[in-house]
C-alpha cells in the first residue's frame, strides 16, 4: 500500500509539473519566401476552437498558454497553409511559400481544359462559392452579375420563364439567335437543362479567339455548365439540399380604386368595389428538393442526382412542376489507360395553361388592369358579371375559371464518352449523345367563356404536339508534350451535330357541351365540318459538320500561343456555293512577371498580357434560302375545279454565305498583394461582315419580290473589368468581394452589300398593340441597335394638348401636327450602355452572409402601361393609373380629346441598381456520428430596386431588335423569400 501511495503521489507531482509547463507564451514572426513580413496571417492551435492570433504590421504574433507539443496551423491567402509542431519551442520564425494553385486552377476551353495561368483568351469562371443562392430558377441566375460583359436578366416573374442572355452586344439582324451556346458537360443544351443545385461550375468563353473552335455555334460566346461529379476513391457521400419559398409582386401598378374611378367617370359607377389584380393573385408556395449520392472506388465511381421542383406563381393557375434525375458512371480499366463514362438524364415538366399552348395568359393580366373597379366579379345569381357588348373587355377571373389546359414536356438525354491513352502524352476521345424532347399541349375554353358567349366560338379548343431530337458525335485526338522549358499541345477533331424537329397543331370549336368536348375530344366540334377548323404540321432537319484543330505552345511559362481552325458545313446553306466556311483564331500571352526584370518586385504576383483574334459565323435560321422554292398560294378555278396555285417563294442566290464576326480582344490579367487583389481587364472590337438580310428586288426579272443575301456590317466595342479582393481575412472573419463592370457600344454601319442594295437605309420593327398600332423601333445604318422611333413631345398647351418637336427642331402645336411619319425621330434606346455588379461574401465563425448587387445604366424604357392607362380619352371607360390625374410637364392634365399615341412622354430612363440577393446562413459541423454538416439559410431575392422608372420593374426585355419595351401584358416581376437547408451525410 505504501508503494502504491508513493506511485500515485509521484504521478500527481509529474502531472502538476506538466500543468505548470503548459503555461508558456509562444511568440514568433511569419515571413514570405523573400523574408518580408506577412501582415494578417492567421495562427490557430490545431484542435482548439478559439485559441488563435493574427500577425501585426511587423508580421509578429503571440499565443499564451500553449502545451509543449501543440501544433500551430499558419495560413494566409495566396500561400500554402503550414502546420508547425512546437516541440517545446517558445519563439518561432515561420516562412510561408506562395500558393500557385490560383494559376494552376483548371478552366474549361473548347474540347479540353487549360491552366488558368496559360489561358490566352477571354475566359471567365464562376465556382460554387460565388453562385447566387435561394429561389434560383435556372443556371443563368447562378452567375447573374458575376461575369463582366455577360448581361443576364429576368424580365418575367412567370415560374415557367427562363433568364435571358446577351454577351457583348447584338451581332446579327437576320442570322441565328443571339444567345450564347450552352454546353452541359460538353453536350448542347439550354440554361435550364439541369437543376441549379446540380451544377459544379460555369465557364464562359467570351471572345472570338476562345469561341472560334466551335465555329458558328460559338459566334455569340459559349457557356460551359459542368455538373457535379464523383471524384473517385472518396467515401460514399449523400447530400440533401432543399428550400421553401414564397413570393409577392415586386411593385403593383397604382390604379384608380372604385371611389376614385367613380369620381372621374360618375356615369360608369356600377356599385361594386373590386381590386381586380388581387382577385387573380395569390400568396404562392414553392418547394425544391435535391438529393445527390456519390461514391465508388478509384476505378469505378458514380453520382446520382434527383431534383424535384414545384413552383407556384403569384398569379392563379400559374405554376411549374419539374422532376428530373441524372446519373453518371465512370469506369477505368487497362491500368487506367481507358476511361468509359456513361450518363443519363431524364426530365418531366408540367404546367397549367391559361393561354393557347402557353402558360399564364398575359391578356388576362391586362384585363385585370383595365377592368372597371366598380364592376362586381359576379352577378347576384352567381353568374359572371360581363359586359359582352364591349370587345376585348372580359372578366379576368372568369377567363381563368372558364378555361383549362396544360403543357407537358419530357426530355431524355443519353451521353457516353471514351478516353484512351495508348501511349504517354496521347489522348484519344470520343463523345456521343442523343437528346429527345417531346411537348404535348392542350387548351380549352368552356361554353361560358366570353369567346363563346360574345364571339360565337363555342368551346374553342386546341391541341398540339412536337418532337425534337438532337444527336452529337465528336472525336478528338490530343497530344501533349513538354521538352525542358517548351510545352506544346496539338488537338484535332471531327464533329457532327444533327437536329430533327416536327410538330402538329389542331384547333376546333362548335361543341355542344363541356363534358364531351374540349381538347380531349377535339374532333367533334362543328367547325371541322364547316371548314373553319385550323390544322397544320411542320418538319425540318438540319445538320452541322465540322473539322477542327488547335495548337498551343508555351516557353518557360512566359510566352504563350494558341491557334485554332474550324472548317464547317451547314445544311442551311445547301445549294449555294458557300456551304462550307473556315473560322481561324490565334491568341498570344505574355507572363510579364516571369521576366527576369520582375523578380525583385514584391507587389505583383502575376501579370499577363493577352491579345487574340478570332472569326466565327452565323448561318441563316431557315434552310434553302439560297435556292429557288415554290409554295402554295390562292385557289384558282381550272377545268371546272378549284385548285390551289403554286407560286414562287424565293429567288436563287448561290452567293449566300455565312455572316462573319471578326473580333479582336486585348486583355490583362493580374494578381497582387499575395493574391489579396486580382482581376482582369479586356477591351474588344467586333466587326460583323455580310449581315444576312432579306432585300426587296424587282419583279421581273426576279420571280419573287425578295431575296436573302449578305450585305451590311455591324460593330460592337466595349471594355470589361473584373476585380476580386479579400479586404479582410482573420481567424473568425473573412470578407471576399468582387466587382464587375462592362460597356458596349453598338453600331449598324451599313445595310447595303456589294450587290444588293436597300431602297431605304433602315427598317422598322417591334409593335405596339391597339389602339396605338405602330412599330416601336428603327434599325438604321449609322445608328445603334435598339433605337426607339416615335414622336417627340416637348410641352403641353393650356388645353392639355401636346406640343411636338418636328424633325427640323421647330415646335408644332397639336392641332397643326399631322403626325406624319417624317416627323418621327429617335427618342431613346433600349440597350444599356454599361453594366456593373458588386458581390460580397462575409464569414463570421459559422455564420455566412452573401449580398449580391448589380445594375444597368444608360438606357431607356417604353412604358406601355402608362401609354395606355394614363391616356385621359376613355370612350370604353376602362380603369386608369392614378397618374392620369397628374399634370403633364407640371402644367395641366392631358386633354380627353387626344387619342393614345406613342411619343417620348412615355419613354423613361431605365437606370437601376438592384440589391439582387441577400442570404444569411449558419453551418453546424459534425452533428453526431453520421451528419458531417448541417447548413440553414434564409434569403431574399430581388430585395431592393433603386430606380427612377415608374413601371413595375426596370429589368425589361433586352432580346431581339426591339429591346427596352415594357409590355403591359408582361407577367410582373416578383420578390422571393426563402428558407433552406443543406445536409451532408
Amino acid at each position: 500500500m505504501r508503494h502504491l501511495m508513493c506511485l500515485i503521489t509521484g504521478l500527481y507531482l509529474l502531472a502538476v509539473q506538466g500543468y505548470a509547463q503548459e503555461k508558456v507564451n509562444v511568440s514568433g514572426k511569419v515571413l514570405d519566401e523573400k523574408g518580408a513580413a506577412i501582415i494578417g496571417a492567421t495562427i490557430i492551435v490545431k484542435g482548439s476552437k478559439g485559441n488563435g492570433a493574427s500577425t501585426d504590421e511587423s508580421g509578429r504574433f503571440t499565443l499564451p498558454g500553449l502545451v509543449p507539443d501543440a501544433v500551430l496551423v499558419v495560413s494566409y491567402l495566396g500561400y500554402q497553409t503550414r502546420e508547425i509542431p512546437l516541440k517545446g519551442r517558445k519563439s518561432l520564425s515561420i516562412s510561408l511559400v506562395e500558393d500557385s494553385r490560383l494559376l494552376e486552377d483548371v478552366v474549361i476551353i473548347g474540347y479540353g481544359t487549360q491552366k488558368k495561368g496559360d489561358v490566352t483568351s477571354s475566359v471567365a469562371s464562376v465556382r460554387p462559392e460565388n453562385f447566387a443562392q435561394g429561389a434560383i430558377k435556372d443556371v443563368g441566375q447562378l452567375i447573374q452579375g458575376k461575369v463582366a460583359g455577360l448581361a443576364v436578366s429576368n424580365p418575367s416573374g412567370d415560374p415557367t420563364s427562363t433568364t435571358q442572355f446577351r454577351l457583348r452586344g447584338t451581332n446579327t439582324i437576320g442570322g441565328a439567335n443571339t444567345a450564347p451556346l450552352v454546353l452541359i458537360d460538353g453536350v448542347p443544351g439550354s440554361i435550364n437543362t439541369v437543376a441549379p443545385e446540380d451544377v459544379e461550375s460555369v465557364d464562359v468563353l467570351k471572345d472570338g479567339s476562345a469561341a472560334a473552335i466551335y465555329g458558328t455555334r460559338g459566334t455569340n460566346g459559349v457557356i460551359f455548365v459542368t455538373t457535379k461529379k464523383s471524384k473517385g476513391g472518396e467515401t460514399n457521400q449523400v447530400d440533401y439540399n432543399g428550400y421553401m419559398s414564397t413570393s409577392r409582386i415586386l411593385k403593383k401598378p397604382d390604379l384608380l380604386n372604385a371611389t376614385e374611378f367613380a369620381a372621374l367617370y360618375p356615369n360608369e359607377d356600377h356599385g361594386a368595389s373590386t381590386e381586380w389584380l388581387d382577385e387573380i393573385m395569390r400568396t404562392p408556395f414553392t418547394q425544391v428538393h435535391n438529393l445527390s449520392l456519390r461514391g465508388g472506388a478509384s476505378s469505378t465511381n458514380y453520382i446520382v442526382n434527383l431534383n424535384s421542383n414545384s413552383s407556384e406563381g403569384i398569379m392563379l393557375k400559374s405554376a411549374n412542376e419539374t422532376f428530373q434525375g441524372r446519373t453518371e458512371v465512370t469506369h477505368k480499366m487497362f491500368d487506367d489507360k481507358l476511361q468509359v463514362k456513361v450518363g443519363f438524364l431524364g426530365k418531366k415538366n408540367k404546367f397549367e395553361s391559361t393561354a393557347n399552348s402557353g402558360s399564364f395568359s398575359g391578356y388576362t393580366y391586362r384585363q385585370a388592369l383595365l377592368r372597371n373597379p366598380t364592376d362586381p366579379v359576379k352577378n347576384a345569381d352567381g353568374s359572371w358579371y360581363e359586359n359582352l357588348s364591349k370587345f376585348e373587355y372580359e372578366n379576368p377571373v372568369a377567363r381563368l375559371e372558364e378555361s383549362y389546359g396544360d403543357v407537358k414536356n419530357t426530355e431524355v438525354r443519353f451521353n457516353g464518352g471514351l478516353t484512351f491513352n495508348p501511349v504517354r502524352d496521347l489522348t484519344l476521345s470520343g463523345v456521343m449523345s442523343y437528346v429527345e424532347q417531346k411537348r404535348n399541349h392542350g387548351y380549352s375554353e368552356t361554353l361560358n367563356h366570353a369567346s363563346a358567349r360574345r364571339d360565337g366560338f363555342a368551346g374553342w379548343s386546341s391541341v398540339g404536339a412536337s418532337a425534337r431530337s438532337e444527336s452529337l458525335v465528336e472525336l478528338t485526338a490530343l497530344y501533349n508534350k513538354q521538352i525542358n522549358r517548351h510545352k506544346m499541345s496539338f488537338l484535332g477533331g471531327y464533329s457532327y451535330n444533327g437536329v430533327d424537329f416536327e410538330d402538329m397543331y389542331f384547333s376546333n370549336f362548335g361543341f355542344q357541351d363541356d363534358q364531351f368536348g374540349g381538347w380531349h375530344n377535339i374532333g367533334i366540334g362543328s367547325a371541322l365540318k364547316e371548314g373553319k377548323a385550323d390544322a397544320n404540321s411542320h418538319k425540318w432537319t438540319t445538320n452541322l459538320i465540322g473539322f477542327f484543330g488547335r495548337a498551343t505552345y508555351s516557353f518557360d511559362d512566359r510566352y504563350l500561343l494558341m491557334a485554332s481552325l474550324r472548317y464547317e458545313g451547314a445544311s442551311q446553306l445547301w445549294g449555294t456555293d458557300n456551304e462550307w466556311g473556315a473560322f481561324p483564331a490565334v491568341s498570344l500571352g505574355w507572363r510579364i512577371t516571369r521576366e527576369p526584370f520582375m523578380k525583385d518586385q514584391n507587389v505583383l504576383d502575376d501579370l499577363k498580357l493577352r491579345i487574340g483574334y478570332g472569326v466565327t459565323g452565323s448561318q441563316p435560321v431557315n434552310g434553302f434560302l439560297g435556292v429557288a422554292m415554290l409554295k402554295y398560294d390562292k385557289f384558282a378555278y381550272v377545268n371546272g375545279k378549284w385548285v390551289q396555285t403554286i407560286v414562287p417563294a424565293s429567288n436563287p442566290n448561290p452567293d449566300l454565305k455565312w455572316e462573319e464576326k471578326k473580333e479582336t480582344n486585348i486583355g490583362l490579367d493580374f494578381s497582387l498583394l499575395k493574391n489579396r487583389l486580382s482581376g482582369s481587364i479586356d477591351a474588344y472590337n467586333r466587326n460583323v461582315d455580310g449581315l444576312l438580310y432579306e432585300y426587296s428586288v424587282p419583279v421581273p426579272p426576279n420571280l419573287y419580290n425578295k431575296t436573302w443575301a449578305n450585305g451590311g456590317t455591324m460593330q460592337n466595342r466595349g471594355i470589361e473589368v473584373l476585380l476580386s479582393g479579400v479586404p479582410v481575412t482573420a481567424k473568425n472573419f473573412d470578407w471576399h468581394t468582387n466587382v464587375t463592370f462592362s460597356t458596349n457600344s453598338n453600331k449598324l454601319k451599313s445595310l447595303d452589300g456589294s450587290v444588293f442594295k436597300t431602297q431605304f437605309d433602315y427598317f422598322n420593327t417591334g409593335w405596339l398593340a391597339e389602339p396605338v398600332k405602330t412599330e416601336s423601333h428603327r434599325v438604321q445604318a449609322g445608328e445603334r441597335i435598339g433605337n426607339f422611333w416615335g414622336f417627340k413631345v416637348v410641352d403641353i398647351d393650356e388645353n392639355g394638348k401636346w406640343i411636338y418637336e418636328g424633325a427640323d427642331g421647330t415646335r408644332i402645336a397639336y392641332n397643326d401636327f399631322s403626325r406624319a411619319p417624317e416627323e418621327k425621330q429617335i427618342i431613346g434606346n433600349g440597350l444599356p450602355k454599361w453594366y456593373a455588379g458588386w458581390n460580397n461574401n462575409f464569414r463570421y465563425k459559422n455564420f455566412d452572409l452573401a449580398i449580391t448587387m448589380r445594375g444597368a445604366f444608360g438606357f431607356q424604357i417604353i412604358n406601355e402601361a402608362r401609354m395606355y392607362y394614363e391616356n385621359a380619352k376613355n370612350s370604353r371607360m376602362e380603369n386608369r393609373l392614378k397618374s392620369v390625374n397628374d399634370p403633364v410637364f407640371g402644367k395641366t392634365t392631358l386633354s380627353k380629346d387626344i387619342d393614345p399615341e406613342f411619343n417620348s412622354y412615355y419613354v423613361e430612363d431605365g437606370d437601376y441598381w438592384k440589391v439582387d440577393n441577400i442570404l444569411l446562413g449558419y453551418t453546424f459541423n459534425k452533428l453526431g456520428k453520421h451528419i458531417k454538416s448541417l447548413r440553414l439559410y434564409t434569403s431574399v431575392l430581388n430585395a431592393l430596386v433603386i430606380t427612377g422608372y415608374k413601371g413595375v420593374d426596370p429589368e425589361v426585355n433586352a432580346e431581339a431588335l426591339n429591346p427596352g419595351y415594357d409590355n403591359r401584358d408582361q407577367y410582373p416581376s416578383i420578390r422571393s423569400f426563402t428558407f433552406g437547408a443543406g445536409i451532408k451525410f
